[in-house]
C-alpha cells in the first residue's frame, strides 16, 4: 500500500466470533487460513484476526458483508458441519458480494490521481466522482464531514495539475478564524502568521512532494499560500486554487473569492457546515454559496457524509452521533417555536 492510500486510511471493523471455540475457529479459518485468503482474494479485502477477534479492513458495504458471512460460517462450525472452499463460495455467491466487488471496481476503474512521488485512487463512489467533477469543472465544492477526503483529494488534483503544466501555480487559502479558541497575537511575518491554520494542506504537500521540493516551490511563488483577506483585488489565471475551511468564509468573502478565478484555472472550495465557526448571526459564505450557486452550469458540487469517512471508524459513528442530535435539537427547536 502506498503512502497515499495509508493516508486516506481504509475503513474498518470489528467482529468478535462468539462464543469462543478454538475447534470451529481452526475449522471457519481452514488450514493455514486458506478460508479467509479465499475471501480477500475474491474481494480485495484484508482479515486480520486473533483468535476470536476480527478485523476486517476494505470497502465499507463490502467488509459489512464479510462480516456477515463469517458469522454464518462460525455459527456452521459451532454445529459441527465442515467448513470447505466450496462452502465458503457458496455463501459468497448467496450473498451477492462478489457482485457488489465487481460493480466497485467498475466504479473505480481509471480514477486515479497520479503525481510523480505517489499514485492515489479514491475510495467509495463519492471521492471518485469529487475527482471526475474537479477534472470537470473550473469551480467545485467539496462538502462534507471530517475526514472524507475532500482537502487531500484537492491538494492531490493540483499537484497532478501542476506536475503536467496545466496550470503555473497552487494558491493554498484559507479564512483565518479560530476553531472555538483565542489564539491570541500570533508572532512572524504573514507566511508564519498563517501557518497554523493551512498545516493540513502542507502536510499533504509533503507527502506528495516531498518537503524539500515544496519549500523551494514556496520560495518561487509557484506554491503561494495567503489568507483569504488578502484576495481582495487580485486576479488568478493559470491558477490551482483551494479555499479550505470555506464555512468560516462570511458571504461577502465568498462572493469576493469567487470572482477571482481567472482564465485557465481551478478553484476547490471545501468546508463541513456543522463546523462553523463564525461569531453568532453570522451567515457561512459557504451555505449562502450552495443555495445562490445551486444549478449554475460549470460548477461542480460533492456532497460528503459519514459514510464516506476514512479516518479512524469511530469518526464515522461521531459524525452520524452528531447528525443525529443536531437533528433532534432542530426539530425541538421548531416545535417550541
Amino acid at each position: 500500500m502506498s503512502d497515499s492510500e495509508n493516508s486516506l486510511a481504509q475503513p474498518s471493523i470489528k467482529l468478535h466470533l462468539e462464543p469462543e471455540d478454538n475447534k470451529a475457529l481452526a475449522n471457519l479459518c481452514g488450514q493455514f487460513d486458506e478460508h479467509l485468503r479465499l475471501i480477500e482474494q475474491r474481494l480485495g479485502v484484508e482479515i486480520r484476526n486473533r483468535g476470536g477477534a476480527f478485523q476486517l479492513l476494505g470497502d465499507l458495504s463490502l467488509i459489512e458483508a464479510v462480516g456477515d458471512i463469517l458469522k454464518q460460517l462460525y455459527r456452521d462450525a459451532l454445529n459441527g458441519e465442515t467448513v470447505t472452499p466450496e462452502r465458503v463460495h457458496l455463501h459468497l455467491q448467496q450473498a451477492g458480494v462478489e457482485q457488489l466487488q465487481s460493480s466497485l471496481s467498475a466504479e473505480d476503474k481509471g480514477v486515479s490521481i497520479r503525481t510523480r512521488k505517489v499514485q492515489i485512487r479514491p475510495r467509495g463512489q463519492n471521492q471518485q466522482g469529487y475527482v471526475r467533477s474537479i477534472r470537470q469543472h473550473d469551480i467545485n465544492f467539496g462538502i462534507g464531514p471530517a475526514g472524507t477526503g475532500k482537502t487531500y483529494l484537492a491538494v492531490a488534483c493540483a499537484v497532478e495539475a501542476l506536475e503536467r503544466e496545466e496550470v503555473s501555480r497552487i494558491l493554498l487559502v484559507r479564512p483565518a478564524v479560530e476553531a472555538g479558541e483565542k489564539l491570541g497575537f500570533l508572532p512572524g511575518d504573514l507566511a508564519q502568521k498563517v501557518d497554523p491554520y493551512l498545516r493540513p494542506l502542507y502536510d499533504a504537500l509533503y507527502e506528495m512532494i516531498g518537503f524539500e521540493k515544496v519549500a523551494k516551490l514556496i520560495e518561487r511563488n509557484v506554491i503561494e499560500v495567503a489568507p483569504l483577506a488578502y484576495m481582495r483585488g487580485r486576479t488568478l489565471n493559470g491558477s490551482f486554487v483551494i479555499l479550505d475551511e470555506s464555512q468560516n468564509t462570511t458571504r461577502e468573502q465568498m462572493k469576493m473569492f469567487l470572482t477571482r478565478i481567472g482564465f485557465g484555472s481551478t478553484a476547490v472550495i471545501t468546508g463541513d457546515v456543522t463546523q462553523v465557526d463564525l461569531p453568532k448571526g453570522t451567515k457561512s459564505g459557504l451555505l449562502h454559496a450552495i443555495e445562490v450557486l445551486k444549478g449554475v452550469q460549470g460548477i461542480g458540487f460533492t456532497h460528503f457524509s459519514a459514510q464516506d469517512v476514512v479516518r479512524h471508524p469511530l469518526v464515522q459513528h461521531i459524525v452520524k452521533a452528531y447528525e443525529a442530535f443536531e437533528k433532534r435539537e432542530r426539530t425541538e427547536n421548531g416545535d417550541n417555536a
